[in-house]
């Protein structure tokens, strides 16, 4: 018989921080345009975003960034650790995300995939999102 691990989900706090970056770092989410530090305290700011943190046994196992535009719910740095990977924690954590926008009234949720990242979008798949027939364009801001 397995044992059952404590599972806790919570919206993420100005001091996870650091062991949530270093967890988008180590499963390979950041990028050097991006400044994951902004990315975290802009979303825990304000009230159309956030962090979703799921934690065994109060350990870090997981985390999304999630947000609402006003029409669209959006999904960003889905991680889960990765010996936890296969455990149902990402499940876990898009369903909380689903909830949370859905609670904002987003109509739809929608997130970005790099097109040669073949476990996400089949994990995604597998999920029910479908591929969509839109080409996403983009222009830095800042110099």
């Amino acid at each position: 018989m397995s044992e059952r691990l404590e599972l806790t989900l919570r919206e993420a706090i100005s001091p996870d921080a650091p062991a949530i970056i270093a967890l988008w770092q180590a499963c390979g989410l950041t990028r050097p345009w991006n400044d994951p530090q902004a990315d975290f305290a802009r979303a825990i700011a304000g009230p159309t975003s956030t962090v979703l943190v799921v934690e065994q046994e109060r350990v870090l196992a997981g985390s999304v960034m999630v947000g609402f535009d006003g029409h669209r719910g959006w999904v960003y740095y889905l991680a889960v650790v990765p010996d936890h990977r296969r455990s149902g924690l990402g499940r876990i954590l898009m369903n909380s995300a689903e909830v949370w926008l859905r609670a904002r009234g987003a109509a739809k949720i929608q997130l970005m995939v790099r097109d040669d990242n073949h476990a996400a979008l089949g994990f995604y798949e597998a999920l029910g999102l479908e591929r969509q027939k839109v080409v996403t364009l983009g222009k830095f801001l800042k110099d």
